[in-house]
């Protein structure tokens, strides 16, 4: 028995949500998403969307919550926004943006230059003596979420001095390094 599809999502006053065919359109403040929902009855009545399924095939079990936590995160978007921030943990590391250009240097001979999705708001934070934040904010969980995981993927913060590009509260696991 799926939890998470059982589950009504409510919706804001400020949140337009509408079915046609099987494509739900969910308008916000923020911004407009879409999704295509196959196989799953989604029924919009009293600010609620309620999802059901048919029958009680594994194929469309899976695709009961899946669908819930998609329409969630599109209404939680174009109504809030999602932000995904990243720390540069190193000497000389650093990150400046001009508009949508994003501009890393973590250690290569050449500074990474990234062109962002208009989408994706981009904020550098830059401290005196703290490390450089990327703040990334969005409607789109998805987009912010992939963009925050290419930016980390260029240096990825490693288990011996902790030097790399993590997202702000992760955790990395120390090893000790070579006993002499």
């Amino acid at each position: 028995m799926s939890r998470i599809g059982n589950s009504p999502i409510n919706i804001p006053d400020n949140v337009e949500v509408s079915l046609n065919d099987d494509i739900i359109t969910v308008k916000g403040k923020l911004g407009e998403l879409t999704q295509k929902v196959s196989d799953i009855n989604v029924k919009i009545e009293n600010n609620q969307v309620l999802l059901e399924r048919p029958s009680e095939k594994k194929d469309i079990k899976s695709k009961h919550g899946l669908y819930r936590a998609l329409i969630n995160n599109m209404v939680l978007g174009v109504s809030e926004g999602f932000t995904k921030e990243l720390e540069l943990v190193g000497v000389g590391y650093r990150a400046s943006n001009q508009g949508q250009k994003l501009d890393i240097a973590v250690g290569f001979s050449h500074n990474i230059v990234i062109n962002l999705a208009p989408e994706v708001k981009v904020e550098t934070i830059s401290e005196k003596g703290k490390n450089p934040i990327i703040k990334l904010t969005s409607f789109d969980k998805q987009l912010v979420s992939q963009v925050a995981a290419k930016i980390r993927s260029f240096r990825k913060p490693e288990p011996y001095k902790g030097k790399g590009i993590k997202y702000v509260g992760e955790y990395i696991r120390r090893k000790a390094g070579k006993s002499a």
